[in-house]
């Protein structure tokens, strides 16, 4: 597990990927905690819904944290059902049931693209990280969020932008990688998370669906943690369900 950053001082800067779910909210919570400065990056990129952008800018302003938005169209390749409406969000009855293979869910590239646009950022705004929240463990089936692939976004961007000439040296962090997504939660929690605004569910409402992937491998997340999830409690305050 990542060192909570708890007895580490704050040094340098860094960008977070942040989609506002489960992962990428605790990657923003520990980077506070590492880096003098911090940006939230949030990507609209024709993905089924606004939900997940309106609670991600939700939960940023609620840290005094102005996220940065980068709108790129990927409805125009498709070829996910996140980006094209034609095809369905598969559902299950139990995490158990998802199977191997590339989901549906899987966008072509999509983490390749959102850290190439992060990294050209990066550069113009002089910032030395970026932080992804990406994890293998519970999701396995994704050829985006592994070790290698982060390893080789980081040197094809240091061999292909100005950082090779200026000496200085753009850094992709991804602390999660080999963490469950359970464990993700509890280390979120040691930094003072609150995932009340958080949303996952590929269905693309801001109540979960229940039956997608991502709310599955969730529900089992915080089943693991044994707490209740934060955004059914403040749901369930607000009278949503």
């Amino acid at each position: 597990m990542p060192e909570t950053t708890k007895n580490i001082k704050k040094a340098g800067s860094a960008l977070v990927l942040f989609s506002g779910g489960i992962d990428s909210t605790t990657a923003l919570y520990w980077a506070l905690r590492r880096y003098d400065r911090v940006l939230p990056v949030i990507f609209d990129y024709g993905q089924r819904h606004q939900v997940e952008i309106n609670m991600a800018r939700k939960t940023a302003r609620r840290l005094g944290l102005e996220p940065r938005l980068i709108k790129v169209d990927l409805r125009q390749i498709g070829g996910s059902a996140l980006t094209d409406e034609k095809i369905k969000v598969p559902a299950f009855k139990q995490a158990e049931e998802i199977k191997e293979g590339l989901p549906v869910t899987y966008v072509p590239f999509r983490n390749g693209i959102f850290i190439g646009l992060a990294a050209a950022l990066a550069e113009t705004i002089d910032i030395s990280h970026v932080v992804c929240g990406f994890n293998v463990i519970d999701s396995p089936n994704y050829p985006d969020t592994t070790g290698s692939f982060v390893r080789a976004m980081e040197k094809a961007i240091n061999e292909g932008t100005g950082a090779r000439l200026k000496g200085k040296k753009l850094r992709i962090i991804a602390p999660f990688l080999k963490m469950k997504k359970s464990d993700i939660i509890r280390l979120g929690l040691s930094l003072g998370a609150d995932y009340s605004y958080s949303v996952s569910c590929y269905a693309g409402g801001e109540i979960p669906c229940g039956r997608c992937s991502s709310c599955l491998l969730r529900a089992r997340a915080w089943q693991e943690v044994g707490e209740k999830d934060h955004l059914l409690v403040r749901l369930k305050k607000e009278g949503k369900i």
